[in-house]
């Protein structure tokens, strides 16, 4: 009888999850968008944003009322929809694009999508594609055998999201472990191998199930709030990508220094201390751009007054580091402490503070550094304007941006439930939670800008929420082991992931804390070879920082003289390497695609790529594969279809498609260039355009006769905001391979700006034997150089911003 009665009650539970899917029974129109009727009273309403995006909408209400408008969409009509129509069959409704076929089943209601050659890419699964039950909604989808998850920003674990669950809760988890989730971002956006990718875009509390259920579907589910998911259909990830950033904006270009190296340490709070530091880098003659300065920087959070005692003369400290090409960076949290702070009693009495539900006061916030705060409102619009004018005091004096900390914001994490009674000016913080920081991120950026109008902003966050690319940079959290800074390494393996999958988020532009923030170091000597591959594989970060906590020194020359050395050498390729990391920059800014991208969007096709986490590409030109293990010195290195070149030693060539055993002692980092790649470098400086005229050093690596390489170099002025305006130089480099020997053109384009009046391009050719001849623009030259145990031919042009042909016989 028990059993009866169990199976009675699953029975009626299966029932009501079938009865909430309804029966469509008839719809209605309006220009694009398309809303099906379900004889329950819910709705579902499709709106083709393009020939392949399709913003669904699920309401079990039928009202289509949010509390507010999208924070993380500024652009939902992608491309001009005329003539949609709607064709009912029998037993469905179907609407067309030249891209999709989309099928609404009447009884019960499912969705699905298909290509235009009618394979099925996307469907509801059965009768439970969106089962409301009070506020919340959960959305189940077929899961095909083969298919495979990629996205949802910075999460531990291996890149392919298939087989695990995650939540989108912004969460201060310092020292998190490799599998630890939720963290501090909330990206709801992944991306299929069908060739599709979902955002799902609420704010509240959401989880993804990548078949932690069963084998059959997947699901993505919200708390509360409106339903509402993009679907996005393209031909690989990339084309996904881009039409995501389409959707959420355009990522904001760095300063050009903001890609040189950093400094940086817990308790960098002191003026003395800041120009010793850069002293000594310029001493040892380790390239830096920008030293930090941490929370204790300011008197009172978050009064932006330089703290007394700590400094002196904070202009006179900025003008001496800018006079040796250094930047400073200050952080800002987004909270007035309560203690002897006028800054609180002014805000409190404008009511610029979080309220307390229950109290309607001002919410009294535990904050780790200057005791209890409040928390700063930044949904309220008049706190704008007087934010901006408090972070603008540091500015008039001379640093250069900031990072934002703290942003969840901290001690908000899911056990924190007291939080939960937060009210913003705009919602409840269950709503507010995981944008709170992108509001604060907006303030900055937009005051930043009013107050230094065509000055780019440098500012790098911990804490937000899909779309923060319009308006800040990343760093991957507080990463490393607390418990034995020795026994790091797992955590600096996932750093990998955890960077590429940022990139896949939106945020192109990031940084790991190199050498892991956590964890006391007392041996020096002991830590010196995990440092070493942390800053091997931190140069490669678009942005490279060197930091950890509290007092803990990370300067490259605290390891001793063979850790500064190696971390030298790679701090060197980073600058080296500019011109091509700047015009990837740029890349990225247009198009939003990653510039560390994991083999997978490179090479979809290719199975094994799917399951690497351990390396990545730079650009499309270049494989890095950092040593993560301790003690490991060769490293098994997958390469994937096509022919790689060591870039260590530029002659040594792999054929790609196989995994090879590669040496790498503590100086060696595994780089390869892709054959038939040019890569554009320049000389080692201290600091990003030292020299304005520098050379202009071009490698290449040329293709099969008949076939080319190519690379447009992209330069501007790097810290105005003409970039939006598309003042710009490009310099495109074509390379072709003929019967007997090489073309080279060179061809300038220049938009209003320009590097150089008199600089030299030294083209660097990679070859197999010694040129019998070089001819430039007709003439015979003799300004050549052969290294025959290299291999490289270098040929000098000067750089006059005309088209140039040179020949190699």
């Amino acid at each position: 009888m028990i059993r009866k009665i169990g199976l009675l009650l699953v029975g009626l539970m299966f029932s009501s999850v079938v009865l909430s899917a309804g029966e469509c029974i008839s719809y209605t129109q309006q220009g694009n968008r398309v809303t099906f009727n379900s004889k329950d009273g819910s709705k579902l309403s499709l709106t083709i944003c393009s020939s392949s995006v399709v913003k669904v909408w699920f309401d079990q209400a039928g009202t289509f009322i949010r509390n507010n408008e999208s924070f993380a969409v500024v652009n939902e009509q992608l491309e001009e929809i005329e003539g949609i129509s709607v064709n009912e069959e029998p037993a469905c409704y179907e609407i067309f694009t030249s891209k999709l076929r989309i099928r609404v089943n009447k009884n019960p209601m499912q969705l699905q999508i298909f290509d235009k050659w009618q394979k099925l890419v996307f469907s509801d699964f059965k009768e439970r594609g969106h089962v409301a039950d009070s506020t919340a909604v959960k959305a189940y989808k077929v899961l095909r055998g083969d298919e495979n998850f990629f996205g949802l920003g910075e999460k531990t674990g291996p890149l392919n999201r298939r087989g695990r669950s995650y939540k989108m809760w912004n969460s201060d988890r310092p020292c998190y472990s490799v599998s630890e989730d939720p963290l501090a971002k909330s990206i709801p956006f992944f991306m299929s191998s069908y060739r599709y990718g979902i955002f799902l875009d609420n704010t509240y509390k959401t989880e993804f199930k990548f078949g932690t259920e069963s084998d059959e579907y997947y699901s993505f589910e919200a708390p509360d709030g409106a339903f509402v998911y993009y679907f996005i259909f393209g031909k690989d990830y990339k084309d996904i990508q881009q039409q995501y950033i389409a959707l959420t904006g355009k990522p904001i270009m760095p300063p050009k220094w903001a890609l040189g190296f950093a400094q940086c340490r817990g308790l960098y709070t002191k003026e003395a201390q800041a120009l010793d530091i850069a002293a000594e880098f310029r001493k040892r003659q380790i390239p830096c751009d920008i030293i930090y300065q941490d929370i204790g920087w300011t008197q009172n959070l978050q009064d932006f007054e330089w703290r007394k005692g700590n400094y002196t003369d904070p202009k006179g400290m900025l003008s001496k580091l800018a006079d040796q090409g250094f930047k400073m960076i200050v952080s800002q949290d987004p909270v007035v402490s309560q203690r002897d702070n006028p800054q609180w009693v002014e805000a409190d009495k404008l009511g610029y503070f979080v309220k307390d539900a229950r109290t309607g006061k001002s919410y009294d916030m535990p904050w780790p550094w200057g005791g209890n705060c409040g928390v700063v409102d930044f949904t309220i619009p008049e706190v704008a304007d007087w934010w901006g004018s408090y972070q603008q005091k540091p500015v008039n004096d001379g640093i250069s941006g900031f990072w934002t900390d703290m942003g969840e914001p901290a001690w908000s994490n899911e056990e924190d439930v007291d939080r939960l009674y937060m009210k913003h000016h705009i919602g409840m913080h269950n709503e507010i939670h995981n944008v709170y920081g992108l509001t604060w991120d907006k303030v900055v950026k937009e005051q930043f800008e009013k107050h230094n109008p065509n000055k780019r902003i440098f500012q790098m966050t911990r804490s937000a929420y899909a779309g923060l690319q319009r308006y800040t940079f990343g760093w991957t959290n507080d990463s490393g082991n607390g418990n034995n800074v020795l026994e790091g390494w797992r955590q600096l393996e996932n750093q990998v992931a955890v960077g590429i999958s940022a990139g896949l988020g939106g945020i192109p532009f990031w940084t790991t804390d190199i050498s892991g923030y956590c964890g006391d170091i007392t041996d020096y000597a002991a830590m010196g070879e995990l440092y070493t591959r942390w800053m091997q594989f931190g140069i490669f970060c678009p942005l490279s920082r060197a930091h950890h906590e509290g007092d803990n020194a990370v300067e490259p020359w605290m390891f001793g003289d063979v850790v500064e050395k190696n971390s030298k050498q790679a701090i060197e390729l980073k600058y080296q390497l500019f011109p091509y990391l700047y015009t990837y920059s740029r890349k990225a800014h247009d198009s939003g695609l990653p510039i560390t991208r994991g083999l997978f969007m490179e090479y979809p096709d290719d199975e094994q790529a799917t399951k690497v986490d351990d390396q990545f590409l730079f650009g499309r030109e270049l494989l890095i594969a950092p040593v993560l293990k301790k003690g490991e010195r060769v490293k098994r290195v997958y390469l994937p279809d096509g022919e790689w070149i060591d870039f260590n030693d530029k002659k040594t060539v792999y054929l790609g498609g196989q995994t090879i055993a590669y040496r790498a002692p503590l100086g060696v980092t595994p780089i390869f260039v892709k054959k038939a790649s040019i890569i554009p470098m320049m000389p080692v400086m201290q600091y990003i355009h030292e020299q304005k005229d520098y050379p202009l050093l071009v490698h290449i690596f040329p293709n099969y006769e008949d076939e080319s390489a190519s690379f447009e170099l992209y330069e501007d002025d790097g810290e105005n905001q003409d970039y939006l305006k598309d003042i710009y130089s490009k310099t495109r480099f074509v390379c072709t391979t003929v019967a007997g020997g090489y073309t080279t053109t060179i061809t300038p384009e220049d938009k209003g700006f320009k590097q150089s009046d008199k600089r030299e391009i030294v083209l660097i050719y990679h070859l197999e034997e010694k040129p019998t001849t070089v001819i430039v623009d007709g003439k015979t030259t003799r300004n050549i150089t052969w290294d025959d145990a290299t291999k490289e031919c270098r040929v000098s042009v000067s750089d006059k911003r005309t088209p140039i042909e040179i020949s190699l016989k």
